[in-house]
């Protein structure tokens, strides 16, 4: 074993010492706060055998200078060996199980060959999974009951009734007592963000409709109660995204949109539900013509790689388990961890482009890119809404009402203004309507006066 370790290289686990200091219980810290490892003293750190002076006495002095430095207390095994001569010692500690571990305050993880300072929200996650629990499960200091509107509860309950054998009869507070989102010391951070009564900047989406990389046609600030925001946001999405309408042979028409709208939900939700809430940057929805992109606030769980999140080949760990937990009871998302699958299958079965999954610093980004317009089973692309019913009932508001522009179009036909737009090339196309005046405030004219053959 010792010999092994000779021929290693400084790591993870491993660290060598000439002497016993603080250095090597700093490095103990570190090591009880990752994976867990040895320090070997007697050693340079280019592996040469300088060997320690140790008497009987001197482990159990070692280890009482170790319990007294550090909280809460480490105590390591200690092998005394002898290699070429010369008197070695190794300490050896596990990764404890309740962290994080401080040395005279000072809290220490090994990353790589080194040892690191944790930051503040690498303290607290520590403290958080050896209690198992999440960030959303901690009491928030800044809120109280009289933050939370109970109507949401008892929407919220009214959603989980829907799916149970035995529905909830209690009052809206005994029910945010029974799933502990309220206790002795007051409301947790989820309870707040699930129910609040008002606006809240820690829930912030901004969403934009681009007509370029800079240029803004229409933007939404999304802040409110976690629930309410999946609804915001699909609205706002559908509001900017075309459909249309094709035929099946059934007996109705079937609606046909530019992105699967099971793709965009799951987004959406793994948006809202995942999101890190004491990140300081907003999330994001931004809708061009050609994608989709969605930014989201926190770095992945810690092990875990994006290739596992895209293959889908990881244990599912929420990191807010109290807001999933609630989400799932009310029906709105399935289980944990299959989102993203999800999301692939729904866009590959339309014969949409894979959806592209990417980490931008502590920020994971999701970009998805609109449906083929011939794709998907059975649609009819000469009989949908875009070649007919839409360009004829555009053409007769054009004629009703000439000088107009695309956003009033829109609205009179409540559709998007990528759907006017391209009805709008379409009869330019048929010599139908033209452009006359500035381009900013000219407007649409009718050529001919019949309607356009298809």
């Amino acid at each position: 074993m010792l010999s092994q370790l000779l021929t290693s290289s400084e790591n993870e686990e491993l660290e060598f010492k000439t002497s016993f200091g603080r250095e090597t219980i700093e490095t103990l810290v570190a090591f009880a706060n990752a994976k867990g490892g040895r320090v070997v003293i007697g050693v340079k750190d280019n592996g040469d055998i300088v060997g320690v002076s140790l008497s009987a006495e001197t482990p159990q002095q070692w280890i009482n200078q170790i319990k007294a430095s550090t909280s809460p207390s480490v105590i390591p095994e200690i092998e005394r060996v002898q290699h070429q001569g010369k008197d070695i010692a190794v300490l050896w500690v596990p990764s404890y199980p309740v962290k994080p571990v401080c040395i005279k305050g000072k809290y220490l993880i090994r990353k790589h060959a080194s040892n690191h300072v944790m930051s503040l929200e690498e303290i607290a996650n520590e403290h958080l999974k050896t209690i198992n629990l999440s960030w959303d499960f901690a009491t928030d200091p800044n809120h109280t009951v009289n933050d939370i509107s109970l109507e949401k509860v008892n929407r919220f309950v009214a959603l989980a009734n829907a799916l149970r054998h035995h529905p909830i009869t209690d009052d809206p507070l005994t029910v945010l007592r029974k799933f502990e989102l309220i206790r002795e010391q007051g409301i947790s951070f989820g309870c707040f963000l699930m129910f609040s009564q008002q606006p809240t900047l820690m829930t912030t989406i901004d969403a934009g409709r681009f007509d370029s990389e800079t240029i803004i046609k229409d933007s939404l600030t999304i802040r409110d109660d976690l629930f309410t925001e999946v609804d915001a946001a699909l609205d706002f999405i559908r509001k900017h995204i075309s459909k249309r309408f094709a035929f099946t042979g059934a007996a109705q028409r079937k609606e046909v949109w530019e992105y699967p709208l099971e793709a965009v939900r799951e987004i959406v939700l793994n948006m809202i539900v995942h999101r890190d809430y004491r990140a300081s940057a907003d999330a994001a929805i931004k809708i061009f013509h050609d994608r989709m992109e969605f930014f989201n606030p926190g770095q992945l769980p810690e092990g875990m790689s994006l290739e596992q999140i895209i293959s889908g080949s990881y244990a599912s760990s929420p990191r807010n388990k109290q807001i999933a937990a609630l989400f799932k009871e009310a029906g709105i998302i399935e289980k944990y961890g299959s989102g993203i699958k999800r999301v692939q299958q729904a866009m590959r079965s339309l014969g949409a482009k894979d959806p592209e999954f990417e980490l931008i610093g502590n920020t994971f980004k999701v970009t998805l890119y609109p449906m083929d317009s011939k794709a998907g089973e059975g649609v009819n692309e000469g009989v949908n809404e875009g070649a007919n019913g839409g360009v004829n009932s555009l053409l007769t508001l054009i004629r009703e009402n000439e000088g107009k522009r695309t956003p009033f179009f829109a609205s009179a036909l409540q559709t998007s203004e990528k759907n006017i737009e391209r009805w709008l090339k379409h009869l330019k196309e048929k010599g139908a309507v033209e452009f006359r005046g500035a381009p900013k405030s000219g407007g649409y004219h009718i050529i001919h006066r019949g309607k356009p053959s298809n």
